[in-house]
């Protein structure tokens, strides 16, 4: 906890990731001032006074749930060395962040996205945002592998970002349908073998 908040500060965070946890579950639609004040057990009038309606909540979620993905899988990755070993640890990363379940239900923003996708607003053009500089950052650390000479260089770096973080959204999907945390592996493994197989 930053010991520069204010209380009025720390309240809000409070609220934002209780919520983010709810929507993970429940979807963005589902979790209102309403529903979240008898949660919290606090009045609507107080969650009013941080937040004036339900779509300016909604974008505070999709926000926590980005600012907590790039701490959870972005920044750690980082440390990886640039080039192939960084690719394998977004990859590993992101399948660890929905296997700890950082989120009960996985994650807000990929929740979200299903529930916004034909939905015009400011909650959609968010989470496409949001989708986009993950799906930029992983094409951009492919197409540096590719550079090094560590992949090969005739394919597409976004094609690739798209079959490696469906990999991941798919072990999330049946993991939280079946209960069952082999998917992670799985998802591993089938990511593992499609870099393996893109060695020059």
């Amino acid at each position: 906890m930053n010991a520069t908040q204010t209380k009025g500060e720390r309240t809000r965070g409070t609220i934002v990731r209780r919520a983010a946890e709810l929507s993970s579950v429940r979807g963005l639609e589902a979790v209102t001032i309403g529903t979240l004040a008898d949660d919290l057990s606090m009045s609507k009038s107080g969650l009013f006074a941080h937040f004036g309606s339900k779509e300016e909540l909604q974008l505070a979620v999709v926000e926590e749930a980005g600012s907590t993905f790039v701490r959870e899988v972005i920044e750690p990755a980082r440390a990886a060395p640039r080039g192939l070993a960084r690719v394998w640890a977004l990859c590993d990363r992101s399948v660890g962040y929905f296997e700890r379940r950082v989120f009960p239900g996985g994650c807000p923003m990929y929740t979200g996205s299903v529930e916004f996708k034909s939905r015009p607003g400011a909650v959609r053009d968010r989470i496409r945002d949001l989708r986009e500089q993950w799906y930029s950052y992983l094409s951009h650390a492919i197409a540096t592998a590719q550079e090094l000479g560590e992949l090969d260089s005739s394919v597409d770096p976004r094609a690739l970002a798209f079959e490696l973080d469906a990999l991941g959204l798919a072990a999330n999907v049946n993991f939280q349908l079946f209960d069952d945390p082999q998917y992670f592996g799985a998802a591993r493994s089938a990511m593992r073998t499609r870099l393996d197989s893109l060695r020059p």
